[in-house]
């Protein structure tokens, strides 16, 4: 059964994945998972390998430091890791990003795009 919570951050991730295009971004994967963590969204544009985050909710208002703990970004970057590795990425410029979207009143969704929200420790 899907939740609504799980419907909502779906349509987030699609709306992220469509906007990621039109602004000429090829999706490499989506919710890219391993026993170690998963990666919503992995796309490249030019020599940037970006690894997505998407955090969709319907008020306006939510910081994204309460969002994107230290753990999940721990388990955001092992995940990068190994794809990194399975697929033999070389040469790349490798990018931690978050796409926070708010589901708007309309049904339109509001994305904010964060290049570089983290970066590996």
């Amino acid at each position: 059964m899907i939740t609504p919570k799980r419907l909502l951050g779906d349509q987030g991730e699609q709306a992220v994945a469509q906007w990621l295009i039109e602004h000429g971004f090829v999706i490499l994967a989506r919710n890219y998972q391993t026993r170690l963590g998963e990666v919503d969204i992995i796309a490249t544009k030019g020599e940037v390998v970006a690894f997505i985050e998407v955090k969709t909710r319907k008020s306006a208002y939510f910081p994204i430091s309460n969002t994107i703990t230290y753990t999940k970004q721990k388990r955001i970057t092992r995940a990068a890791t190994s794809f990194i590795l399975k697929n033999k990425i070389q040469n790349r410029v490798l990018r931690f990003d978050v796409a926070a979207v708010t589901n708007q009143i309309s049904g339109a969704y509001d994305i904010s795009y964060i290049e570089n929200a983290f970066t590996t420790r």
